[in-house]
């Protein structure tokens, strides 16, 4: 310690801090390429070599989205929709069920965990055709409620939030329950006001995986009035991708401003709850 105060710094922080800020450039220069390719002519979309800046700035790419042919609010409205749906759905579900698998004691308890726990290894596209067969059964093709009912529920976001409820001190329920309450009142009273950190990370985690889907609003939705905005960009590339890639691009910065923003606020509680829940069993 005594060393390390004198020099004022390790040896080894010096190199930790050096890989981050190595490791936080390699991430962040596809978002300045993209927004730097957002504010160029077209000519200079395509130009070898490539340049960093710009040599005309073209605000006006961010108004194309709102002029072309693809509504472009009407999607950011439709996959809020969906996205605010899908996140809250799932705040509700995966607590409920977290709190289940965690704290009450049931026959097959620990069977059914390994069950969900399982399904995390079955890719989305394995599951589609049964889904779609069962969304058209029940007349939900081309409606937001065929990519909402079945995102309400995630054996990810289960076990995360039974993860963190399974690490609270068992003296706190233990209280409880002598002051005569019962699992309701414990999760209600007790459990959930605790897992704030918990609950913003699976939502943030929720948010970005449905506003950037492209999948299933691909498979479910066929009108222009029900498609999100995944699809809209998609559009904007047109035929070919011959589309005005420096447009494109505005469009995409524009469609992550959500999610960045949504991010910024809840980073704190996110590192939290994935810590509690990579080190507790």
């Amino acid at each position: 310690m005594g060393r390390k105060s004198k020099r004022g710094i390790s040896l080894g922080d010096v190199v930790s801090y050096s890989l981050l800020t190595v490791a936080a450039i390699l991430v962040a220069m596809p978002l300045l390429w993209m927004f730097s390719t957002s504010l160029r002519p077209t000519s200079e979309s395509y130009q070898l070599p490539p340049q960093w800046l710009p040599t005309q700035f073209r605000w006006e790419n961010y108004l194309a989205p709102f002029d072309s042919s693809v509504p472009f609010v009407q999607l950011f409205a439709n996959s809020m929709k969906i996205t605010l749906a899908v996140t809250l759905g799932q705040l509700v579900t995966c607590s409920l069920a977290g709190y289940a698998f965690a704290r009450l004691r049931f026959p097959g308890r620990e069977f059914l965990f390994l069950l969900l726990l399982a399904s995390l290894m079955i890719p989305g596209q394995v599951t589609i055709i049964p889904i779609f067969l069962l969304m058209r059964s029940l007349g939900l093709i081309d409606n937001h409620l065929a990519i909402i009912l079945p995102g309400l529920i995630s054996a990810f976001g289960v076990f995360l939030m039974r993860q963190f409820f399974k690490q609270m001190p068992q003296e706190l329920f233990d209280a409880a329950r002598v002051d005569g309450a019962g699992h309701i009142r414990s999760f209600l009273q007790i459990a959930l006001p605790l897992a704030g950190p918990a609950l913003a990370t699976l939502g943030i985690i929720t948010f970005n995986a449905i506003w950037n889907s492209y999948f299933l609003p691909l498979i479910f939705l066929n009108s222009w009035d029900n498609f999100t905005l995944p699809q809209g960009i998609a559009l904007l590339t047109g035929y070919m991708g011959a589309g005005n890639p420096s447009v494109v691009m505005a469009a995409v910065t524009m469609a992550i401003l959500p999610v960045l923003a949504v991010f910024i606020v809840a980073q704190r509680w996110i590192i939290e709850a994935l810590t509690r829940a990579g080190i507790k069993g």
